[in-house]
Parts: C-alpha cells; structure tokens; sequence
C-alpha cells in the first residue's frame, strides 16, 4: 500500500469528522489510528482489538480506534513521523529497529541473557526497559511499555538440529541487526537477511533452509508448511515497544489520558498472556503437522550459550557492560 495515500486518507478522515462534528450533523469522536506488523489472528493483532474494545467501551462511543494491521501503515520510518505528525496515535515497533533512540534497546540483542518470561517482565518493566522508552520523548513519542513476540528458535527444512555440529552450512534467515547475525554465526549457520514479507517464499522455494523465530509467529505465518524440524533453543527474547504521539495524548483531558493508559496496561498483560500460553498448543499442533520438534539436553544448551559469547565481546562496548551487568544482576537477584 502507497504510504502517501495511507496518511492523506488518514488526514481526510480526520478532518470530515471534525467539520461534520463543528456542524452539528454528528457528534465529533476521538480517532486513536494504531499502527502494528503483525496479522490479525497474531497475539499482537488480537491485543489491539482488545485494547479497541476496552477504550471505546469506557469512553462511551466518544473514542473510536482504527487499527491498521500487517505493516499497512508503512514501514518504521512511516510509523514513527506518523506519530511524530499525529496523524498516527499509537504504533508498535521491535526493539532493533529502536535501537537509534538510545543503544539501550540493544540490551534485548544479546543471546541468553533473558532465559524465560518471568526474567523478561523484570527487564521490560523495570527501570532498564523504561529508561530506554523514555529516550523516544525528544522526538514526541511516548513510550507506553513493551508487549512481545517471544523467544527465537531455529525452525529448518533440512535436516533435525540436536547439536551445534548439526547446524553446519545451514542458510538460516536473520533480520538485519549485526548482533543477531553474528548470533547466528556463532550457532554455524549461515545468516540470510530476507525481508520478513518474503520469508515464507523463501522457505518454500529453498533460498534458505530455515528462520530462527519465536513459535507464534511461525504458526501465525504457517511456517509449519514449509519447515519440517523445530529446535527449542530460546537464544533470543524480542519485545515490541507501543509508542504514543506525545502530541495526540497531550491534546487529551486528565481523564482521557488515564483511561488510555490503564486500557493498554491491560492490553499489555493480555497480550503477553496469549503469546505464552499459546506456546504449548502451538508445539502440540506442529507436532501433528509433522514437525520434528528437539529440546536440547541441558549439556547441550550451555555448548549453545558458551558459542555465543563472541557476541558480547563484539557488542560489550556498544549495548553497554554495565546495562548488561545489570540486567544480568536484576534477573539473579529474583531467583
């Protein structure tokens, strides 16, 4: 879809209401345009709706929320002069593509620093994920708090992946960021950056072997058709950050801008909720289409996490060894 003509339609939009509304032939509303990746039957997809239905509920039809859903916005940079502009209110974006706000979104880079949800929450909500949101404020974005897209696995269409000598030549597909390539590399496989619309056809025309992505996102996406094993190696967690336009929420009275802080906060705790307990249907449907799923050995794992560590000699200096420190800290401290 042609951005340009997505945010002039916006802007028309918004701009009918608001006359038709100084008119007197309707009662004007509130607009919240929300902006997110992800399909709609997607835990983030459904978290929106959720939060659409729990704003224009409690503001009683005076608040009236459009989601554009699967990137259909635009790209990042779409999203966030939308927000900048408020022609868009509300936008969701990974923390890698966050990382020019401040290197502390980095953090969510480095392999098995986080090992499960509960040590996510801890981050994301503490001060480390808060101290990186508030450094979007200089730009008039708002950070709200982090929803998610999971722990990252190495789905393949070669071969069953029980060790690191397994992993040997494989063409894996990476995002862009250099930390999750040289992760990658450390595994031994080849890292393939392909565009995320493009990687179900890469999967089934074999430009590449395999994704290393979290398990909502590869059934949401059907890559159960076109892979064949799945190991559960949990090297990476990735966040989404919800951002708001600072200039859509001061425009908003004391009790509005509560309201639509609370709705996402529950939004936020739904979302999560839905990623997670989806996890063990997921596994049991891909098992049933065919997937060969392994778990590595505990002897295993640590081989994974001890390759890895390269990482952190490359990246230390840029993500910041005290911020590592002390996630490292805050997660041993709770257990």
């Amino acid at each position: 879809m042609n951005t340009s003509n997505v945010l002039k339609n916006v802007w028309l939009a918004g701009t009918a209401a608001i006359a038709l509304g100084a008119a007197g032939a309707v009662s004007a509303e509130t607009v919240i345009r929300i902006a997110h990746p992800n399909v709609p039957d997607h835990p983030m997809g459904q978290g929106f709706e959720y939060f659409k239905e729990l704003v224009e509920a409690r503001s009683d039809g005076e608040f009236r929320v459009q989601i554009f859903d699967s990137s259909k916005f635009g790209d990042f940079d779409s999203v966030v002069q939308g927000l900048q502009t408020n022609t868009l209110q509300m936008g969701s974006a990974s923390t890698p593509n966050l990382s020019p706000f401040s290197d502390d979104f980095l953090i969510f880079d480095m392999p098995f620093l986080i090992p499960d949800y509960e040590s996510a929450d801890l981050i994301t909500d503490g001060p480390i994920g808060k101290s990186a949101a508030q450094a979007l404020e200089s730009s008039d974005i708002m950070g709200l708090g982090y929803i998610e897209i999971g722990f990252r696995h190495l789905f393949n269409n070669q071969t069953a992946i029980e060790s690191l000598s397994d992993t040997d030549g494989l063409k894996i597909r990476s995002t862009p960021s250099k930390a999750h390539i040289q992760t990658l590399e450390s595994f031994g496989v080849n890292p393939t950056p392909v565009a995320w619309s493009e990687v179900y056809t890469a999967l089934q025309q074999e430009t590449v072997d395999g994704v290393d992505i979290d398990l909502n996102l590869a059934w949401f996406n059907n890559f159960h058709e076109v892979t064949d094993n799945l190991t559960l190696v949990g090297s990476l967690y990735s966040p989404h950050l919800v951002m708001l336009s600072k200039p859509f929420y001061d425009s908003l009275g004391p009790a509005d801008q509560v309201m639509v802080l609370e709705a996402f906060t529950e939004m936020k705790l739904y979302q999560r909720n839905l990623i997670r307990t989806n996890e063990e249907r997921i596994l049991e449907q891909m098992a049933e289409e065919g997937v060969e799923i392994v778990e590595l050995t505990d002897s295993e794992r640590e081989a994974w996490v001890e390759a890895a560590q390269p990482v952190y000699d490359a990246f230390g200096d840029e993500v910041g060894r005290d911020l590592i420190e002390s996630a490292r800290q805050t997660i041993e401290a709770s257990q």
